[in-house]
């Protein structure tokens, strides 16, 4: 059974008087544990798609469901609690604040949830920072991180609700090549233990990782062979 099943997903949006496509009949299934790269250029609807998944967009017609709930079913309230606690999201900008330490960074999803006290989300999020190798930089500001370290940063906080699915959009698209290997080297690990893991990308290399790429182009997808 999928976790992930989309079934045919449209969406379009009005830029400048023009309607523009970003979603044409999308039909796609992730089952659990899967490595999956959406792959394609900026205004594919790359990006459209996994907000959709992530329950941040809703499509004009179509279902997405995940883990047998369907999501074109779901109130506003319903579909913030299914963000924060099914969803882990990791963004090409990291969207850390600036005036807050590491932890408290990767604890606000709990903080937001209204997630255990104080001394559990600090335990919780302790242990997520340690999963990314980063526990000796709780009390950092990003200010005070390299990038590749705000990257990891922001993936202890899509992982501290223990999400059932990360979705990274564009996770290495501000980092060098050194620092990205290094982000790309940290989500491999981390679906080998078992996470479901979509990641946006344009870059052929990151989606080589990937156990499957869809590639998607005016918000029509195939699914093209990983080649090892």
């Amino acid at each position: 059974m999928s976790l992930i099943r989309c079934v045919g997903l449209h969406k379009t949006y009005v830029v400048g008087g023009e309607t523009v496509t970003a979603l044409d009949d999308v039909n796609l299934e992730v089952a659990a544990g899967d490595f999956l790269a959406i792959r394609g250029p900026s205004g594919s609807g790359k990006s459209t798609l996994a907000n959709v998944i992530g329950g941040l967009d809703r499509p004009d017609r179509g279902r997405v469901v995940i883990d047998g709930v369907d999501l074109s079913d779901a109130k506003d309230r319903q579909l913030s609690d299914y963000r924060n606690r099914t969803i882990g999201f990791v963004f090409q900008s990291f969207n850390l604040q600036a005036h807050e330490t590491a932890l408290e960074n990767v604890i606000s999803p709990l903080v937001i949830g209204g997630v255990g006290k104080r001394r559990e989300r600090r335990e919780r999020g302790l242990r997520a920072l340690e999963r990314v190798g980063l526990s000796d930089r709780a009390n950092h500001r990003p200010t005070q991180l390299s990038g590749g370290q705000r990257q990891r940063v922001a993936i202890a906080r899509a992982l501290v609700n223990d999400p059932k699915v990360i979705i990274a959009d564009e996770p290495t698209g501000n980092l060098d090549s050194t620092r990205g290997a290094d982000v790309m080297r940290e989500l491999v690990r981390l679906n080998q233990q078992g996470m479901t893991l979509i990641v946006i990308t344009h870059d052929a290399a990151v989606a080589q990782l990937a156990s499957r790429v869809v590639e998607i182009m005016d918000g029509r997808i195939t699914e093209k062979a990983v080649a090892r």
